[in-house]
């Protein structure tokens, strides 16, 4: 269980960059102090020139800690100085002091040889940016999934209300995210549009990046035009999809069915979902179409692999979009 190394990469990097930004804001602040106050610089070359005979300290023996005691003290009074030349000239004591984004690791991403909170922070911010729907992830969660939009009128065939359905499905999706592991199931969300798939995949995924795994979230869409680039197209491809589509802790295919069907996609999306079974990797997969509409478009092979081994959640009602709007 782990994020992909990209992630850790781009999160370090966007430390680095606070780090720099904070440690030239202060040098242009020192430069306008000392233009005003050169008192100023002349404090700093003392306690400059206290660290460098602190040195001497390491080769003294017995004498080094008197010798250090009374460094101490002159630098404390060099510090004094320029605090003082600081006030004199109308600057705040704290004028010269590096404003880091994190005061615990100064923005190095490490304190007390363990991972700054910042840093972990920033990493799972960067694992769902990288999945390119961040925004609708801060959308889409638990604790905003409104079960009182849907009907609570019984439907006929089913014997229980779309509301009741909906408040399962949903109690079912918060405890997998929360249980999600590697041997966690396959789940299969079908329903109509708009009722309510996407904004449950999502609010997995974001419970699943936030315990650390490793999620691919795309539209069936998306794959398929990717990986048929990836096979057809002449131009160098950077990231391999497959590398995702395999290797990701958790895979989430969302809209599955909305994509153009072609011998290529049926075969692709096939090799996707037997590949991800065979090496026990967990998938989500999304669909507006019915059992017996995705047996007539994938063929009975593709859909009894995805049925077989996945537990399938129903949502159904009328399109709760135009609520939420309203």
């Amino acid at each position: 269980m782990a994020y992909r190394r990209s992630v850790y990469i781009k999160a370090k990097n966007i430390l680095d960059e606070r780090r720099r930004k904070a440690e030239n804001e202060q040098e242009q602040r020192r430069a306008a102090a000392v233009a005003v106050c050169p008192e100023i610089e002349e404090a700093e070359r003392e306690m400059a020139a206290f660290a460098a005979e602190a040195i001497k300290s390491i080769s003294m023996g017995e004498d080094a800690k008197g010798f250090v005691l009374s460094l101490s003290e002159k630098n404390l009074k060099a510090q004094e100085k320029r605090k003082a030349a600081l006030l004199k000239a109308g600057f705040p004591e704290d004028y010269l002091d590096i404003k880091y984004t994190c005061p615990v690791c100064n923005d190095t991403g490490s304190h007390a040889g363990y991972y700054c909170k910042c840093y972990t922070e920033l990493i799972r911010q960067t694992a769902k940016d990288e999945l390119g729907v961040a925004p609708s992830m801060k959308k889409c969660t638990f604790e905003n999934f409104d079960t009182s939009l849907y009907s609570d009128e019984a439907d006929s065939k089913l014997s229980v209300s779309p509301r009741q359905l909906a408040t399962g499905t949903l109690r079912f999706c918060k405890s997998y995210a929360e249980k999600f592991s590697s041997e966690s199931c396959n789940l299969l969300l079908t329903g109509k549009t708009g009722l309510g798939k996407t904004h449950l995949s999502l609010a997995i995924a974001n419970k699943a990046i936030e315990r650390g795994f490793d999620v691919y979230y795309a539209s069936i869409h998306t794959v398929m035009d990717a990986l048929q680039k990836e096979q057809f197209s002449r131009e160098k491809i950077t990231e391999s999809i497959s590398d995702r589509l395999y290797e990701s802790d958790l895979l989430i295919l969302d809209d599955l069915g909305a994509e153009f069907s072609t011998q290529f996609t049926v075969a692709s999306l096939y090799n996707i979902v037997n590949t991800r079974i065979n090496s026990g990797k967990p998938m989500i997969i999304s669909t507006n179409l019915s059992l017996s509409e995705l047996e007539e478009r994938y063929s009975q092979r593709v859909t009894s692999r995805i049925i077989g081994t996945s537990e399938r959640l129903l949502l159904i009602g009328t399109d709760i979009r135009q609520k939420k709007k309203s």
